[in-house]
């Protein structure tokens, strides 16, 4: 790709509700200490009741509108990233949409999973090669909390609700650059079966009335969805640097999925990254999906950890199997 694509602004939101590990000791059969040592997390925010994926995502958006200096009517594009949408149909980026008060935009839903922000932001660098007027909004958000099963405590001490935003240009924000350098994306669907939610598609043929069971709700095999995990995010991120001359110890921030702290901590061991240079804030959100990413690259850009002149290294691995790296620099 020739033409360059920028990040005029992050902006993100949680819930208000807080739900602690404590909180979750009177609801699963679980402790603060098994949690803690085995996910790294220690709270997470969750929906409150009657608030949707698409409440979550328009207000990330607009606090990324506000973050780069525009207004809702400047947007060309809307490309919404979830595994939780709010309806079959409507499209969560239609809801968003009217929701900004805005109209005759291009709104579409896309569903990667966990690695949906970089898919997004991938197809928005291509957006803006194609239309050098184009601004993009990217949401990624989800209400995975409504996807739990709050009987199996391997799932439902993961997850976390959330949104995540980003406004793509072909030309940067004047006195600050995040250029998208590059972006490799991949996936493998013959795995598909170790972490999926298969109830409410057409797979799981039901009718009204009928009970809804394990299916609607996360099921994941957790130990091989590690091996993946690591193994594929690491090898990405090495195909990334490779591809762009790129050395390991030039890289200033490695931001992965905010998934498992040990999938982290391996994901930097593996690129031998050292911890100092790795971004975590999965103890506050767990596990959040889609929105991990964009989540965690505007709480790092509200503590001023891009300044100018840092390589970002994103990576994330989700369902699907989806996986994928993208490169920025500030």
């Amino acid at each position: 790709m020739t033409t360059k694509s920028y990040i005029l602004g992050f902006g993100s939101y949680a819930p208000e509700r807080i739900l602690t590990n404590t909180d979750l000791e009177s609801l699963v059969d679980t402790t603060d200490e098994w949690i803690t040592t085995r996910t790294g997390i220690k709270q997470r925010h969750m929906a409150a009741e009657g608030e949707t994926t698409s409440d979550l995502g328009a207000k990330a958006a607009m606090n990324a509108l506000a973050s780069a200096g525009l207004a809702a009517k400047d947007l060309t594009h809307i490309l919404v990233a979830t595994c939780t949408p709010d309806a079959m149909c409507p499209s969560t980026a239609c809801l968003i949409e009217r929701k900004l008060g805005v109209s005759g935009l291009m709104a579409v839903d896309l569903n990667a999973a966990c690695s949906g922000f970089l898919y997004a932001l991938n197809l928005a660098q291509g957006i803006v090669a194609m239309n050098a007027d184009a601004k993009v909004l990217v949401v990624a958000a989800e209400v995975l909390t409504r996807r739990l099963n709050w009987n199996d405590r391997s799932t439902c001490v993961l997850f976390g609700d959330g949104a995540g935003a980003a406004i793509v240009s072909a030309r940067p924000n004047e006195g600050r650059t995040v250029e998208i350098a590059d972006c490799l994306l991949s996936s493998d669907g013959a795995l598909g079966d170790l972490l999926l939610i298969s109830g409410g598609g057409t797979s799981i043929p039901y009718k009204h009335g009928d009970s809804v069971g394990d299916e609607f709700f996360v099921r994941m095999e957790g130990r091989e969805i590690f091996k993946h995990a690591v193994r594929s995010m690491a090898r990405v991120c090495e195909e990334l640097l490779t591809r762009n001359g790129i050395k390991r110890e030039d890289v200033d921030m490695l931001l992965p999925h905010q998934a498992n702290l040990r999938i982290i901590e391996a994901v930097g061991k593996k690129l031998d990254i050292p911890a100092e240079k790795v971004f975590v804030n999965l103890q506050e959100y767990g596990n959040t999906s889609a929105a991990s990413v964009p989540l965690a690259l505007a709480d790092a850009d509200s503590k001023n950890m891009l300044p100018a002149g840092r390589t970002i290294l994103l990576t994330t691995f989700g369902g699907g199997f989806t996986w994928g790296a993208a490169l920025l620099r500030t």
